[in-house]
Parts: C-alpha cells; sequence; structure tokens
C-alpha cells in the first residue's frame, strides 16, 4: 500500500489521505482546509488525483475538516461509496448541507456589501451540492467489516471525540494500516473513550495536542467563574462553539452549574441551527456517549433555541446579561460574527473559546491577543474580556495519545503523524521515539510513503 497525505500535513485541516493498492485509490477523510489564508485558497485548487479514477471514500468523523470537502469530490465526478459509521451519516446530514448554505449566504453578504476583490462572491459549493453528496454516504456501523473496491478490507473502530467518529482499520495483502482520525479523550463527561488498538502494521495518528497536556483546573469550574464575573458586571458571555460536539459539551456544563446553582439563573441562548439539530442525533445514539436520559434532556433545554434568522438579529441586538453559544467554534463565519461585532468592543462583556484554536482564524488571533480584527471587511475592536478553556478540546492530548499507542498489542513498523502544526507533530515524534521506541515521522504535504508487505 502507498499513502500519500494530501491533507492535515503540517496543519490540522484539510484531512485527506490517499490510499493506493494494486490500481485502486481509497481516500481517508475529505476535508476542507481551514484557517491562514494561504490554506484557504487550497480548497479551490483541483483535486491531486482524478475524483473520478477514485474507488471510494471512508470519512473518520463529520467535522467539516474531515468531511468538508466531499461535495466538491462529488461535483467534480466522484461516484463511489462514501462510508461512515451510522452516526456520522447523520451529523454529515445536518452539517454538510448547512456548510453550503452558510457559504452562499456569505458570498450573497459580499456581494451586496461589495466586500469581494471578484467581480462577484462565488460559494465554494452551495447546499444543494452538498445535498447530492450525501447520497453517496453508506452505512459502516462499529466493527463491521467490509470488502471495498475488492482489495480493502475496512473496520470502523470507536474514537471517542464527536458522535460517529471512528479509527480506520484498512488491511491489504497481509498488512493493517490503522488512522486515528480525531481521537477524544478517556476523560471525556459526555463521550466514551476510544477503542484500544487490535492490530495495526502502520498507524497513522493525529498530534493536534502533540506538545501539550490538558489542563488540570476543571473547565466546567473556570466557566461557571467567569459567567459569575461577566454577569456581575451587566455583559454577556459569548461563547464560539462548533455545533456537533463542542455547543453540546457547553450547554451540559452550563446545565450542571445551573442545576447546582453555581450561577445566576441568566438566559441561556443556543445560536446555531445546526447545534439545534444535533439534540434528537445524541438521543438516538445514546449508546455512544455517558449521557442518561436526564442528563441529555437537560443539556438539550438549558438553552433557548433561537431558530430563525428574525430571532437571532433580535439576539445580537440583546445588551442585557446572559450566555450565548453560537456557530462557528473558530469564529470562521456563521452567526457568532454578527454577535463578536456587537458585543466585542464592550468591556463588560466576554468571550470565551472553548477548546483548540487554529492558527489564522479569528479565534486564533483573539486568543493570541489581537485587540482589531476584520469582521466582513470592517475591524472590530476587542475590548471584551477574552478566556481561553483550553481543557474543554475533545481532542486527547499528548500523553493520552500515547496511552492509546501503547494499546497496539504488537509495536507497528512506522508511526506517521498528521492532523498537527509543526511544533506540536515534532514534539510528539520525539515523545514517541524516546518513550515507545518506535520509529515515528511527520509526512510533507504531498509525501508519499510505502507500507511495506
Amino acid at each position: 500500500m502507498n499513502l500519500t497525505f494530501l491533507g492535515a500535513a503540517g496543519t490540522v485541516t484539510g484531512s485527506k489521505t490517499l490510499v493506493t493498492h494494486e490500481g485502486r485509490q481509497l481516500l481517508v477523510d475529505c476535508g476542507l482546509f481551514q484557517g491562514y489564508k494561504n490554506l484557504r485558497l487550497m480548497n479551490w485548487e483541483p483535486f491531486p488525483f482524478d475524483p473520478k479514477q477514485l474507488d471510494a471514500v471512508v470519512l473518520t468523523h463529520a467535522h467539516l475538516d474531515h468531511a468538508g470537502a466531499l461535495p466538491l469530490l462529488v461535483k467534480h465526478g466522484f461516484r463511489g461509496p462514501v462510508f461512515a459509521t451510522p452516526s456520522t451519516m447523520d451529523v454529515c446530514g445536518i452539517l454538510l448541507p448547512d456548510s453550503g448554505r452558510l457559504q452562499e449566504e456569505d458570498a450573497d453578504y459580499a456581494n451586496r456589501h461589495k466586500l469581494s476583490r471578484h467581480p462577484q462572491a462565488l460559494p465554494l459549493y452551495t447546499e444543494e451540492d452538498a445535498k447530492h453528496a450525501l447520497r453517496r454516504l453508506e452505512p459502516l456501523p462499529f466493527d463491521q467489516a467490509a470488502s471495498v473496491a475488492e482489495v480493502f478490507s475496512l473496520r470502523l473502530r470507536p474514537a471517542g471525540h464527536i458522535l460517529g467518529a471512528s479509527s480506520v482499520e484498512l488491511s491489504a495483502n497481509h498488512r493493517t494500516v490503522l488512522f486515528s482520525g480525531d481521537l477524544g479523550r478517556p476523560d471525556d463527561p459526555i463521550l466514551r473513550a476510544p477503542a484500544p488498538i487490535e492490530r495495526a502494521d502502520c498507524v497513522v495518528v493525529e498530534s493536534t495536542y502533540g506538545d501539550r497536556l490538558h489542563a488540570t483546573e476543571d473547565a466546567e469550574t473556570v466557566l461557571g467563574e467567569v459567567i459569575g464575573r461577566t454577569v456581575a458586571r451587566g455583559g454577556i458571555v459569548l461563547i464560539p462553539a462548533f455545533a456537533v460536539g463542542r455547543a453540546q459539551s457547553l450547554l451540559y456544563a452550563i446545565y450542571r452549574l445551573k442545576a447546582r446553582g453555581a450561577i445566576a439563573d441568566v438566559p441561556v441562548f443556543l445560536n446555531s441551527p445546526m447545534a439545534i439539530n444535533m439534540t434528537e442525533i445524541y438521543h438516538r445514539y445514546r449508546a455512544e456517549h455517558r449521557l442518561s436520559v436526564e442528563e441529555c434532556s437537560g443539556m438539550c433545554q438549558v438553552a433557548k433555541m433561537v431558530r430563525t434568522v428574525e430571532e437571532s438579529r433580535a439576539l445580537v441586538a440583546r445588551r442585557q446579561p446572559a450566555i450565548i453559544v453560537s456557530a462557528s467554534g473558530m469564529a470562521t463565519g456563521g452567526r457568532v460574527l454578527h454577535h463578536l461585532k456587537a458585543l466585542a468592543p464592550d468591556r463588560r462583556n466576554s468571550i470565551v473559546f472553548a477548546g483548540y484554536q487554529a492558527g489564522g482564524t479569528r479565534g486564533g488571533r483573539i486568543v493570541a491577543g489581537e485587540h482589531s480584527i476584520r469582521i466582513h471587511g470592517e475591524p472590530v475592536l476587542v475590548n471584551a474580556e477574552v478566556v481561553s478553556l483550553p481543557g474543554m478540546s475533545a481532542h486527547a492530548d499528548a500523553q493520552q495519545i500515547v496511552q492509546w499507542l501503547k494499546t497496539a498489542p504488537q509495536d507497528p513498523r512506522g508511526i506517521y503523524l498528521n492532523h498537527g502544526e509543526p511544533g506540536p507533530a515534532d514534539a510528539l515524534r520525539q515523545r514517541i521515539e524516546r518513550e515507545l521506541g518506535w520509529t515515528a515521522s511527520v509526512p510533507r504535504l504531498g509525501q508519499t510513503v510505502v507500507v511495506e508487505s
């Protein structure tokens, strides 16, 4: 087997790994590049392979940096199956059309306000493109083997992280490559721990937090303290959050804080249609998370759901104390941008970032201390209190990744680190070689490696 790293190499976005064997081609993940402009521009470039010649795609999970380019792939001629767990399929059914719709809305906004440098701003793909791509999805439940393109054997293993997330166990010619996908945390309050490794001659593992450990402080307690001091000064707490996974973790934490009287009973708003639609999915897939029926209901009912554009506009105009959870998590787009424009200049307010902020995103720049950011072509002052809660990340940290690797029943022949910035990826490489004695490397974008038979 040959592995070619076409995304998430030297960065945490755009996950794509092309696997070729005996003339067959399979793509593990098909994600969008996000963050820095030079990365985002790569979304507009042709795929470095012919989508029409691709036999199949397998998704580790539904986040846009792993599945968001699927509509582009189908738009450019891919007609094969896309394998994913049933819950990942359901989450994609929410996430991908919403992505297309947001891109259409952003292009329309840019055209109406003449913000584009081009004669006409165009969406990368449309909501209809996304719906068309969803027809390619085929369910593959956890731990069920499937034959793909006659030469591959495929199995999906639970990875934690978000509902439906999997590690991909891909075998051909008596060799097995395991793609970790995004690994969840064994101590996650909602999702179950990643499954141990059962077999792997080679492992492709994420390295998002490869150079750090999660904070020992309790993120829920810190969140309660931020809410308390913000409400005391008459402000609003704005929490940019990924609609899938992070929004639910935040709502669960707020529900727990309210239940024990740790925060004032201020109104909570969830301003993300996509996150709202996740409610039913959490109830449907209770076997994949730790919440009881009561806890799941409490998480879903603690906030008022803001569904319409009119309700969203009214919420943007609000100035009384409240907690607003809105997508997107790195402030790259969506309704949260309108809240940032309205709330960031006011010192009474707080902006809470829960989890990893990729370099080049608005979230990353705000957390880094920038006092002015551009939103819809206009500068916006950041005077509000900025708080980072990395302890709420859904990614395993360096120690947890190493502990997961240790579950392998035999030493893999090679470890390849992707989905990480250069510093974290190399730090994890060194740690693996030092602690486990395994050969590890960090592939370059476009590099091909051979898994020997």
